[in-house]
């Protein structure tokens, strides 16, 4: 694999790291801030997104009819990794950007296509995701959210969970079984969902965090045109397959990569001040080695997300090895976020605020936040079956 980038990309990277940096809202940067009023927060990650569109930054490597750039791959990675780099603030289409519209580009009818790509760029419609359900998440093909076809649409009842965003988006791509009749895999439609639609509600679900991003999402007969069904009738399991591995794929993960990167880079700031038996508490082997040895995972996860956007530059589709990439940083995730506290000792348990925590809270956030890696996008579990039948070829 060849690591080394071309003249004009590198140029890329200067002119993209030039603007965020003339751009970043004021308070960004190593030390991120965001307003604490949840609503504030995303509303101001909203208006990011925005910008970064104006700016002519979203949708690189979009087709230029649907609004995008026709940029390279790799002009699209090296944004995602710049916009990590400068502590950017993360957006609040990431749904939109990063399934809905992958999904639509390959499974989607050209008007389809026309209609939702752009506003999907521009941000003037916000998605979420309505996979999981009350008792089956992991066990996806179990939903029991039905759409009866009345006429020219479809009637909705069910109900969704973890729905990322709900109480901020538009619209909604949504799993639903139009034959219970069917095989549980084969019985089942992808429809998208305008959330605005009489009958929908959310309730908003608060976390361990404090935060509300997850939602509850209620269908009492919603009525959703037949013309926003993707792909045919009863054929909505494959589509799913194909958003899921977006949501495990390399983009995503190259940015997150960084993320984690430079929550590390500020963890080994604090181990070299924060004291522990009258010593820099990097200097106790036990933990000196447990810090070297996320070093090492940031450095492995890196290079894991290099070698599957290999195949995306080659022309190859993304396969079940996104599931080893989701697999793998969830759980190193979680290894990082429990050292950072095992670093902080006796300030572990100051919440963010507090203006005696260090790094602001940074590290108590990101280990609460870290419980979920594990389990959204597909738990651990459904990853190693995924990885044991369609990667190693192991009996089911």
């Amino acid at each position: 694999m060849d690591f080394h980038y071309s003249a004009e990309d590198e140029r890329f990277r200067q002119d993209a790291r030039g603007w965020i940096t003339a751009n970043l809202p004021p308070g960004w940067g190593r030390d991120v801030h965001e307003p604490e009023d949840e609503h504030a927060r995303y509303m101001g990650r909203l208006a990011w997104e925005k910008k970064l569109y104006h700016g002519g930054w979203a949708g690189l490597a979009w087709p230029r009819e649907y609004g995008g750039q026709g940029a390279t791959l790799v002009q699209q990675a090296i944004l995602a990794e710049e916009l990590a780099r400068a502590g950017a603030p993360e957006g609040l289409n990431i749904i939109g950007r990063n399934l809905t519209a992958p999904t639509l580009m390959h499974h989607g009818t050209e008007a389809q296509r026309r209609r939702f790509l752009p506003k999907i760029l521009s941000c003037e419609e916000v998605w979420c995701q309505g996979f999981s359900e009350p008792n089956a998440g992991s066990d996806l093909a179990a939903l029991r959210t039905t759409a009866i076809r009345d006429g020219d649409h479809f009637v909705v009842n069910g109900q969704k969970t973890w729905t990322s965003f709900a109480q901020y988006a538009q619209w909604c791509f949504m799993l639903v079984r139009t034959d219970p009749a069917a095989p549980r895999h084969k019985g089942i439609s992808f429809l998208l969902v305008d959330m605005r639609t009489p009958g929908i509600t959310v309730r908003p679900l608060r976390q361990i965090s404090g935060e509300s991003e997850f939602n509850e999402t209620f269908l009492d007969n919603v009525r959703v045109p037949a013309e926003n069904l993707v792909g045919a009738l009863n054929g909505g399991w494959a589509i799913a397959m194909t958003t899921l591995t977006y949501e495990r794929g390399p983009e995503d993960a190259l940015a997150r990569q960084i993320r984690f990167s430079r929550d590390l880079d500020r963890l080994l700031d604090v181990a070299r001040t924060q004291r522990r038996h009258g010593a820099p508490a990097i200097d106790d082997p036990v933990l000196r080695q447990k810090l070297a040895g996320a070093v090492i995972e940031v450095e492995i996860m890196r290079l894991n997300c290099l070698r599957s956007f290999s195949r995306l530059l080659q022309g190859k589709p993304l396969g079940p090895e996104a599931s080893f990439q989701k697999l793998y940083w969830s759980h190193m995730a979680q290894r990082l976020y429990e050292t950072a506290l095992e670093t902080l000792g006796a300030t572990a348990p100051l919440a963010a605020g507090d203006p005696a925590t260090p790094a602001g809270g940074l590290f108590q956030t990101g280990f609460l936040q870290s419980r979920a890696f594990t389990i959204y996008s597909g738990t651990s579990e459904i990853q190693r079956n995924i990885i044991a039948e369609r990667v190693l070829g192991m009996p089911k």
